[in-house]
């Protein structure tokens, strides 16, 4: 299995030597034979391993069994927990699509804080077969038919090629252990019904299955390379990025033929789906303000586009800023800190990026929190109060970017809605001794 492992890497051309690689191991069997061929072809990879609660002590004696296969490899180690049933609850979903979407999103932030290069999963001709079985029962477009790629961006699955029979070979030669997952014999999920009652019953009629399926594969991949060519050069026309949030041109969209399937393929990424792209598209040509929520992000029908931000899927309270700190770093906020006497000829900068404030004037220490519902300050320039609410919406914010503006509050008072205005109380005036100076990176 070593030299088809190599060869399919090769033929795929899915990474090279000096790539690293963060392997997602569960500790059950596929992802336990991914382990042992990474070690034996002398690839440099590290293991990472989600927690998701759902088994109770036996998810955790599976944590401390994928642990000590990262120190037989002698590998760094990576794992998390998640409250995958509490967060499959909120936001509506199957426990099995909450735990996908919990998992990737990780794994992307492992890789990224880390360098490496991608992310294996231990996904086999098996699992192909399964999934395109269960999307087309539940309804699939032309993504579904191919069941899960080979490379998709940064995710890889280097045991593609294999089938389950030739996996357990591998086992039995290497002598290798691994975790059984109970809930594999569970017809409540799934994918499960789909692998224990239908695929035997499909295979009465087609022994050779996942060869046809695989054959097909094939054919639909040729298609959708060509209706993916069109979807890129339209995401490069429609979609752009900044202040922490994606914009869509829905006025190009609605010229389109075909919109509500091209608007679906343009909003999977953020985690739509299907019947809410229709909703999202029915909702152009009314009012704007309309809200929709996926499981990780937010988007809001504004005037001329759809503007989507990132949920907090963990809801930030506030953060205190002592005097001595010289940087403060929250989300997507990054805050440099400065104290210094006033400079003779002192300039203040006009960028609103930087607030520059009369430090004995600030009650330290500072909290950083998100704006709510209530707060008010005085706009540099103007001596009267003003709802921070109704100066965003001056600024014709949208609404789900409003719930991204944090502020430095003194002793309760605003001092700074950052990135936009300092308040006029806290500003540099020919009486200022020292001043404090904030830089948003």
């Amino acid at each position: 299995m070593l030299n088809d492992f190599l060869t399919f890497i090769n033929k795929e051309n899915l990474f090279s030597t000096n790539h690293k690689i963060l392997l997602a191991v569960s500790g059950g069997m596929d992802s336990v034979v991914m382990c042992e061929l990474f070690h034996q072809a002398k690839l440099d990879f590290a293991i990472a391993h989600c927690n998701f609660g759902l088994r109770g002590d036996e998810s955790n004696d599976d944590e401390l069994f994928v642990k000590k296969l990262s120190i037989k490899y002698k590998v760094p180690f990576f794992v998390t927990t998640f409250q995958t049933a509490e967060f499959a609850e909120n936001e509506k979903l199957s426990t099995q699509m909450a735990a996908r979407i919990l998992r990737y999103d990780w794994f992307e932030k492992i890789r990224k804080d880390n360098n490496f290069d991608f992310v294996a999963t231990a996904h086999h001709q098996n699992d192909v077969l399964e999934t395109i079985l269960l999307n087309l029962t539940k309804g699939t477009g032309i993504a579904g038919l191919h069941g899960i790629r080979i490379k998709n961006n940064q995710i890889i699955r280097p045991i593609w090629f294999a089938e389950k029979e030739m996996i357990f070979d591998f086992v039995v030669e290497n002598q290798l252990i691994w975790r059984e997952d109970s809930s594999n014999e569970s017809n409540k999920y799934q994918r499960n019904l789909i692998r224990n009652e239908v695929v035997p019953l499909l295979k009465q009629i087609n022994p050779n299955l996942e060869q046809t399926i695989l054959h097909t594969v094939g054919k639909v991949k040729a298609a959708e390379e060509i209706f993916e060519q069109e979807i890129e050069l339209l995401r490069s026309q429609t979609i752009w990025s900044g202040n922490g949030a994606y914009y869509v041109n829905f006025k190009a969209i609605q010229t389109l033929s075909s919109p509500v399937i091209k608007l679906e393929e343009l909003l999977k990424p953020f985690h739509f789906n299907y019947t809410q792209a229709q909703e999202i598209f029915e909702a152009f040509d009314k009012e704007a303000g309309k809200i929709f929520h996926s499981p990780t992000h937010t988007l809001v029908k504004d005037r001329t586009e759809l503007v989507i931000t990132e949920r907090d899927l963990q809801e930030f309270s506030s953060l205190l800023v002592n005097k001595e700190q010289t940087s403060v770093a929250v989300a997507q906020i990054e805050i440099n800190i400065e104290h210094s006497d006033l400079p003779e000829g002192f300039q203040i900068p006009t960028t609103k990026k930087i607030a520059c404030l009369d430090a004995d004037l600030l009650k330290f220490p500072l909290q950083l929190r998100k704006y709510k519902e209530g707060d008010w300050f005085c706009p540099l320039g103007m001596n009267k109060k003003k709802l921070i609410s109704d100066f965003l919406t001056d600024l014709k914010i949208p609404l789900n970017l409003k719930k991204q503006v944090y502020v430095l509050t003194s002793n309760g008072s605003v001092v700074w809605i950052i990135g936009h205005r300092i308040d006029n109380r806290f500003k540099v005036t020919e009486k200022t001794v020292k001043i404090c100076k904030m830089e948003l990176k």
